[in-house]
């Protein structure tokens, strides 16, 4: 017994951080172990209740694929009893009531055998059950039935705690999902953006948000896909539904179908309760596949006919599921060369970019780069408590001159460490002062190659005034490589002469860029 309130102890503290029933089977095996390892026993399970029947979390003397059963209570009786008794059900040697595990063992358990179970109850709801089953008739007769009924206790004290913790982390994820797209960033939802390539893409937005349009945003990483999604639903007719994303790349490839369709209880091994799907969760809403690029050959054909016929079937179901769901597929990957090199189906490519969508990166927009920051600098302003948070001008310059590969990203974070830089230079000390301190972001904090570590020194040239307009006597082709040579080289710099970085920010394949380097004499 003491073991078992050692375990039961460690379940406890499992459960306190918010693991459920069905992610511990390491836990309730052991809790089972250490409860019945002493008993006569033969085979024993420990059972949740479910709407119609029981599912094993634990088993002992039984394969293992047991806990991928379901038991109802009307087609076994003896589950039926044990219910429905008050204490330890113990059934008689000559019992005629079927044994639920008779031949799930090498057909070992279809003797006459001795059987006992005891119900585990929250109240007069039932949560699950304890099993016992002997092949010597009459050795179960030395077990306890005080001792078993408080370790009975124990248990239903735990499940009851798993099922709280299981439904409040359901209705906390509902809530957060819908306090997302209500808030849904609404200082930096409709900015006024200043640059032509924003302000044609909120246009798009404007057009077909209210349609049920599938659509396709595709663009580099970094460039705030995923907030134009949150538009796309905040926009659409469906905004008083669910916004369920999915990240494709994180699902693990044996569990795609599952976590999209959703599946029945005891539909593989450790399906112990049913699964709604991401499908099912987002019906009158939008659903986001994030990184759908990643999404594995194999399974695109399922995604394919869920799109086309509007219907999905979990796993272990014998029947379709209608869904009504808008789809938002979001990608940093170029579909249609994957469509070409064969990692993507054509026929979904074109379901999916029924209205495509193409987020520019933040070297094409930096008109909206002081936009972009003055947002990120009030965050920053918040989080250390500061009266005020601004750049100079020289740092001003440092971000307009930056082609910012990491797109908004790397705005960010870059903004974040030099306000924190910033902050510990020219921060006074003690609370009260730094409320009604002025910190100012200058060009050095932010630590970019463009930046100048002399704040007084002018700003850098522009691409423009950096490589002028040859003569008009210059044939052009020469004039064309010499601008692309001085082009290379400038990125080069900037990158400090990373090949692989340049040719990300140049948008030009890597190979083609070293061919090109070395035709133009940049590289031997």
């Amino acid at each position: 017994m003491t073991v078992f309130l050692h375990t039961l102890r460690d379940l406890l503290a499992d459960l306190s951080v918010g693991r459920g029933s069905d992610a511990l089977p390491e836990r309730w095996a052991k809790l089972l172990a250490a409860l019945v390892g002493d008993y006569p026993a033969d085979a024993s399970t420990l059972m949740v209740a479910h709407d119609d029947g029981l599912q094993p979390v634990a088993v002992l003397g039984l394969d293992d694929e047991v806990r991928g059963r379901r038991f109802s209570l009307i087609a076994h009786p003896r589950l039926a009893a044990i219910a429905a008794h008050p204490g330890v059900c113990r059934f008689p040697l000559d019992s005629p009531l079927p044994d639920p595990f008779d031949g799930l063992l090498d057909d070992t358990l279809s003797h006459v055998h001795d059987c006992m179970g005891v119900a585990l109850r929250d109240g007069d709801r039932l949560l699950g059950m304890l099993t016992l089953d002997a092949l010597t008739p009459g050795c179960l007769a030395t077990v306890d039935d005080d001792e078993l009924l408080a370790a009975a206790g124990l248990l239903a004290t735990c499940l009851r705690l798993s099922q709280q913790l299981s439904d409040t982390r359901s209705r906390l994820n509902q809530a957060l999902e819908q306090h997302l797209n209500d808030q849904d960033a609404p200082r930096h939802s409709t900015p006024d953006w200043q640059s032509p390539a924003m302000r044609r893409l909120e246009e798009s937005l404007a057009l077909v948000a209210p349609t049920d349009m599938s659509v396709l945003l595709h663009g580099e990483t970094g460039v705030g896909k995923e907030r134009i999604a949150r538009r796309v639903h905040a926009l659409s007719t469906r905004r008083e539904g669910p916004l369920v994303r999915v990240n494709c790349a994180a699902l693990p490839e044996s569990l795609i179908e599952s976590e999209l369709f959703g599946h029945r209880r005891g539909a593989f091994s450790g399906a112990v309760r049913d699964h709604r799907g991401h499908f099912a969760m987002a019906h009158e809403g939008t659903l986001m596949l994030d990184e759908i690029g990643e999404l594995p050959l194999a399974m695109q054909p399922k995604l394919l006919r869920v799109l086309q016929e509007g219907e999905i079937q979990p796993l272990g179901s014998e029947t379709p599921q209608r869904v009504n769901v808008r789809l938002v597929a979001v990608t940093n990957r170029d579909l249609s060369q994957e469509v070409a090199a064969g990692r993507f189906r054509e026929d979904l490519y074109h379901r999916l970019s029924v209205f495509p969508l193409q987020v520019p990166p933040l070297r094409e927009r930096r008109e909206d780069v002081p936009l972009l920051a003055g947002g990120f600098l009030e965050d920053n302003r918040i989080r250390l408590g500061l009266a005020n948070l601004r750049l100079d001008l020289a740092a001003e310059h440092a971000l307009l001159s930056w082609p910012w590969p990491g797109n908004i990203r790397e705005l960010e974070h870059t903004l974040g460490r030099a306000a924190l830089r910033a902050f510990g230079e020219q921060s006074p000390a003690g609370q009260d002062a730094r409320r009604n301190a002025v910190v100012r972001i200058a060009a050095h904090h932010l630590e970019l190659p463009t930046a100048l570590a002399d704040d007084t020194t002018p700003p850098q040239p522009t691409i423009a005034e950096a490589h002028p307009v040859p003569p008009a006597t210059v044939p052009l082709r020469e004039a064309v490589e010499d601008f692309q040579r001085r082009h290379i080289a400038h990125a080069l710099e900037v990158h400090d002469g990373n090949w692989a970085a340049t040719a990300r920010t140049l948008q030009i394949d890597s190979g083609n860029l070293h061919r090109l380097g070395k035709r133009l004499g940049l590289k031997p």
